[in-house]
């Protein structure tokens, strides 16, 4: 011990009540992100957990009196924080036949992933309304009425991404119901996808908004690029073939603080391990397999399956495997890592 370390006690108090701290007390920067990044590994299983658990929330409370008939993902390691990783919120969100989610609008962006759905549910961001199919990817901009429907048959879950824990680092939190339970309509339905899906924009129509304007995007067009993409056998070996969700009108990222991609893994195709910066949330949607994370004694394999939901951490090195074909579709927080500068890799041992 210090010669001094009494007084030096005295002036941390003292510090302290000035609203000041030494900062040579602590490690505020610490050498990797392992010994600040609290998430861990996790699995949410679709069919015997998540499904059954939320389908019982139907029978207890309407969409219109959730407002969101949704379960957050809570992740082990964040002590119930709402957040499935550090940056990232998920949850899952049920819609019943007839039911509809009441229209309103936030500051954060978000995303749905549809999981299951027989047809007939739809959502309307802007203005316009997009039918929704298992394996669509559709985004709902930051400040933009939206609102959900079902005129079909059966339950429809979706996995909804948000930038919550991001926006709240920041402060802007804003939310504001709409008047009535739906916004009007201003456009047909699939109007941005014919407007700018197809590498063509009307004459003197100009798009400056920092998300794409293509609000849904149809797993069986994704699907089709996959496996026409695959003919070249270009397989990355931390990743198959692996494509990012654009924004047409400028090329990068589909959303502004969250990327989105759909891989594509052969049969018995095992990647390479990867380590990225980037925390990112995966949802199988055909195939099934096995994510082997971490390293050394705290190395784990996790099965998974069509319509799972795992999470792997920023920096903790994982691969992939598979039985068959599978496709997984995946979002992170990359682009707003790769704005920030801060966005890293590592390859194998390199």
């Amino acid at each position: 011990m210090s010669d001094n370390q009494a007084a030096r006690e005295a002036y941390y108090a003292k510090a302290a009540t000035l609203n000041v701290s030494a900062l040579w007390t602590t490690r505020l920067v610490p050498p990797l992100p392992k010994d600040s990044v609290r998430a861990v590994p996790f699995l949410w299983d679709f069919d015997n957990v998540l499904r059954p658990t939320l389908f019982e929330a139907g029978g207890l409370i309407t969409a219109h009196e959730a407002n969101r008939r949704v379960l957050t993902l809570e992740n082990p390691g964040l002590d119930g924080s709402h957040r499935i990783l550090e940056s990232l919120y998920a949850g899952l969100q049920m819609l019943l036949p007839g039911e509809c989610a009441p229209a309103h609008k936030h500051s954060p962006s978000a995303l749905r992933f549809i999981i299951e759905g027989q047809g007939g549910a739809w959502t309307a961001v802007s203005g316009e309304k997009s039918y929704m199919k298992p394996g669509d990817f559709v985004i709902t901009p930051s400040d933009t009425w939206h609102d959900h429907g079902h005129d079909g048959d059966g339950p429809y879950f979706w996995m909804d991404g948000l930038d919550i824990p991001m926006i709240a680092a920041f402060g802007p939190m804003f939310f504001e119901h709409y008047a009535e339970d739906r916004a009007p309509l201003k456009r047909p339905a699939g109007d941005s996808l014919a407007r700018y899906g197809a590498n063509m924009r009307p004459v003197n129509e100009t798009w400056s908004k920092p998300e794409s304007p293509i609000f849904s995007y149809p797993y069986e067009r994704s699907r089709e690029v996959l496996e026409q993409l695959r003919k070249n056998e270009e397989w990355d070996p931390y990743a198959g073939l692996k494509l990012a969700y654009i924004n047409p009108t400028t090329g990068g990222s589909a959303m502004p603080t969250i990327s989105a991609f759909l891989q594509l893994i052969p049969k018995g195709f095992k990647t390479e391990f990867y380590q990225t910066t980037e925390n990112t949330v995966f949802s199988p949607i055909e195939g099934t397999g096995r994510l082997i994370v971490g390293e050394g004694d705290a190395q784990k394999t996790i099965a998974w399956k069509p319509r799972d939901i795992f999470a792997v951490p920023c920096w903790i090195p994982y691969r992939l495997e598979t039985d068959g074909d599978a496709v997984l579709f995946s979002y992170s927080d990359r682009v707003a890592q790769e704005k920030l500068g801060i966005w890293r890799e590592r390859r194998g041992n390199s």
